[in-house]
């Protein structure tokens, strides 16, 4: 009777997920990765409670807050747009005006008051000194787990350190804090008005 042994040893090899920068060709498919990562996501449910109406705003939203990444080579994902992170660069700002046409055009009317306060308090916890800004990162939720937000903030922030330039984003998911916390960001307080969930700014300092 022949016996199978096992290998003396069992080399695996892991490779870390691959970034690459997009270009605007590249926004559509990428929005459609952040609203599927953003499905569950406290504030944006929130705002959006009922799936029709997220579905309709959400790529609007995504592209007032990040598109200005995608012509300043700081959108990032990677491979098959599994992971989508939208950097904008000092002296880069999302589209306010856009922001506002979204919020008034899809919110409930007794919501508005709630979400103008919001945005007005995440306006005033923007460092003042020029930094690097994190509106939006997400992975396809059949994608979760694989390290592809580890790979996507390890890319960006070497960004900022060759800037010597500070990070900061506003955390929507208390589950993503202790990510954020492991890669030097720290929270600067939490914002939430009336029924909204809290969001936490966090700041990295320069390095």
């Amino acid at each position: 009777m022949h016996r199978q042994t096992a290998p003396a040893s069992l080399e695996v090899s892991v490779t870390s997920p691959t970034v690459t920068v997009m270009t605007p060709p590249d926004e559509d498919a990428a929005a459609q990765t952040i609203v599927l990562a953003f499905a569950a996501d406290p504030m944006a449910r929130w705002t959006w409670p009922q799936a029709h109406r997220y579905l309709e705003a959400m790529p609007r939203m995504i592209r007032a807050f990040g598109s200005k990444a995608f012509s300043n080579g700081s959108a990032y994902c990677t491979d098959g747009y599994a992971g989508v992170a939208l950097w904008l660069p000092p002296g880069v700002h999302s589209d306010e005006e856009g922001l506002g046409a979204v919020v008034e055009g899809t919110v409930e009317t007794s919501l508005r008051p709630e979400t103008d306060s919001l945005f007005e308090q995440m306006a005033t916890c923007h460092p003042t000194e020029p930094h690097w800004y994190l509106p939006l990162i997400g992975a396809d939720p059949a994608h979760q787990g694989e390290g592809l937000g580890e790979a996507l903030m390890t890319y960006a922030l070497a960004r900022c350190d060759r800037d010597h330039a500070p990070a900061y984003l506003e955390s929507s998911n208390p589950r993503n804090i202790p990510f954020y916390e492991r890669h030097g960001f720290e929270a600067l307080g939490a914002i939430q008005v009336g029924s909204s969930p809290r969001l936490v700014p966090m700041l990295r300092p320069p390095r």
